[in-house]
């Protein structure tokens, strides 16, 4: 991933580890409304407690797995993780797209994911090579005009 997508996911797993003495308060307050078994307050807090585990533990596996990646000390002449890339779309128009991690792709500010269907095309390729790319709205074609590591 790269660094920015990294700084995202250990600001997000901060804020959550925050959040737990909230809960834990939560639930103390709730508890002491009286009979467990009816008290929808407990059960709400019970629950967000469980979602707020199970993301710190999701987060804290990605974040010790990561690797950073920088792109501009990346070079050669194939599309790989972090380059971006300038492709030629069917009536010549280019559009331009950086490959980074799931985290954090956004396709409006021209970052996709490498596990996307166009990701997935574009690994590997090289300048002047045709790609054909199945999306949701149907079958797109693509000629690489430009890779750079910026």
């Amino acid at each position: 991933m790269l660094a920015e997508g990294y700084e995202k996911l250990t600001a997000d797993l901060k804020a959550l580890r925050e959040e737990r003495p909230r809960i834990v308060d939560a639930i103390e307050e709730a508890r002491a409304h009286g009979d467990l078994s009816e008290n929808a307050e407990y059960h709400a807090v019970k629950e967000r407690q469980g979602q707020v585990e199970a993301q710190i533990a999701d987060l804290e596996d990605r974040v010790s797995r990561a690797q950073i990646i920088d792109p501009t000390a990346l070079s050669g002449d194939k599309i790989v993780f972090g380059a971006t890339v300038t492709l030629l779309d069917d009536d010549d128009k280019p559009v331009k797209y950086q490959i980074v991690g799931q985290t954090e792709a956004d396709a409006k500010v021209g970052r996709i994911s490498y596990n996307s269907p166009l990701g997935k095309a574009l690994i590997g390729r090289k300048v002047g090579d045709e790609i054909e790319v199945t999306v949701p709205s149907g079958d797109r074609f693509y000629l690489v005009d430009k890779i750079e590591f910026i």
